[in-house]
């Protein structure tokens, strides 16, 4: 099922897409991210990020090629899923220097913007015109 993607689609197509490469850049590249302040060495852990990150990157891409509907719904929620436990990890951790930017973050570039596109790909999904 192709759709017409608008612009603003497009960009929380982006918004969700982006994390997924600048994320296992920085896994890769310093292992503070993944292992702790102390960390020194790159572990495991972050083979395994960067590898689910790409894959889920790499079908954004292809979802956003084919323009496929139910694709980027799915991929969609995935992200909000993944990201509504991401929060409450890093507020609970404490890993953030700025809780209140964090949140801010989260809630005006991830999940406002991916429940608006939910909502547009279901009715799209659905046959409806919004």
């Amino acid at each position: 099922m192709k759709i017409k993607i608008p612009v603003w689609l497009w960009l929380v197509i982006v918004l969700e897409t982006l994390p997924m490469f600048f994320g296992p850049y920085v896994a890769l590249t310093t292992p503070a991210f993944l292992g702790g302040p102390e960390a020194e060495t790159i572990t495991f852990a972050a083979y395994i990020y960067t590898a689910r990150n790409l894959a889920v990157g790499f079908a954004f891409l292809i979802a956003s090629y084919l323009r496929s509907a139910p694709m980027l719904f799915i991929l969609i929620f995935v992200r909000f899923f993944t990201d509504a436990i991401d929060l409450p990890t890093f507020l609970t951790f404490e890993l953030a220097s700025n809780n209140g930017r964090l949140i801010g973050i989260f809630v005006f570039l991830y999940y406002i913007p991916a429940l608006v596109a939910l909502r547009y790909l279901w009715s799209q999904m659905k046959g409806e015109t919004t």
